[in-house]
């Protein structure tokens, strides 16, 4: 396992390579291990998400986890930039209760990758995984130019 560390507008992002494939992203990371190419792929469309000019990561990305926990990942990965869904319609898609939705967002491994603050509840916002919560949801969804579904 190695990773990189990258600085945005939402922190201090670390980006976790396990057997060439994006594993983990994680807030206060630090650079640790020999970086690789996906490293520095995977770093660089960081910093372009950051700066406004990516929409979409392509990283070769894995999971572990249930088959749910992939699932619900899987369907957070198709949530388009700037758009949000709420936790009762990816779980009627899936066939999994909200609840369980939730709990796969609330564990998802790579935040910010996989658009895990795309997720809301029926009435608006929801908490987020991340370091600084509902925070950190909301400036992800300001960025992403979602914001108005805030007000």
């Amino acid at each position: 396992m190695a990773m990189i560390a990258v600085d945005t507008k939402f922190g201090r992002l670390g980006i976790v390579e396990d057997d060439s494939a994006i594993t983990k992203l994680v807030w206060d990371g630090e650079d640790e291990g020999e970086i690789t190419p996906l490293m520095s792929e995977a770093a660089a469309q960081i910093v372009a998400y950051d700066a406004g000019k990516l929409e979409g990561f392509d990283l070769p990305l894995r999971v572990e986890g249930s088959q749910m926990q992939r699932d619900v990942c899987d369907a957070m990965l198709a949530i388009p930039f700037g758009y949000t869904r709420t936790y009762g319609e990816l779980a009627k898609e899936l066939g999994y209760s909200a609840q369980s939705v939730g709990q796969g967002c609330g564990g998802n491994p790579i935040p910010v990758i996989i658009p895990c603050h795309r997720v809301m509840g029926a009435k608006g916002l929801t908490g987020f995984s991340g370091k600084g919560g509902v925070e950190m949801k909301v400036a992800l969804l300001r960025h992403e130019g979602a914001a108005g579904l805030l007000i």
